[in-house]
């Protein structure tokens, strides 16, 4: 396993990886014990594609990535790599998109377990209303990523 630290505009980012993709993403907090850090090609990219991501010249990744989850899950995390840039939408239509339409909370569910947040967008995921509701990295950095593909 490969791990690096990367500092963004939301704080510190751990970027984790195997020898053939990118396994998860994770907001540090102060508090927390960190992994040996050993980089490798692969997390490099990683933090390439995310520091072009933050600077608004990168709308779509092109790193490999290998998210461990149940086939819902993964099902739920590609769904969300299909939203658009820019653009939002709701559990419930992630639920009807996937033949699911009562699945609106297991879908809430998949969407707070993933483990590589903005590259894959769970941050685009808005309640019903249109209101913010839980992220991971929380709501603060929510509003910071949709505000930064609000960007022309």
């Amino acid at each position: 396993m490969y791990a690096a630290i990367m500092n963004t505009a939301l704080g510190s980012l751990l970027i984790k990886a195997n020898d053939s993709a990118v396994t998860s993403i994770h907001f540090l907090r102060d508090d927390e014990t960190l992994p040996e850090l050993l980089g490798n090609p692969l997390i490099d990219q990683c933090i390439s594609e995310l520091g072009e991501y933050f600077s608004g010249r990168r709308v779509d990744f092109d790193i490999p990535l290998a998210p461990d989850g149940t086939h819902f899950q993964q099902s739920v995390w590609r769904a969300l790599r299909e939203i658009p840039y820019g653009k939002t939408c709701s559990y419930g239509e992630i639920a009807r998109k996937l033949g699911k339409p009562r699945a609106a909370r297991a879908i809430g569910m998949a969407n707070n377990r993933n483990p590589i947040p903005i590259i894959i967008p769970c941050h685009r995921v808005l309640g019903s209303n249109g209101s913010l509701t839980g992220y991971a990295g929380g709501l603060e950095n929510k509003s910071y990523l949709l505000n930064l593909e609000k960007r022309p």
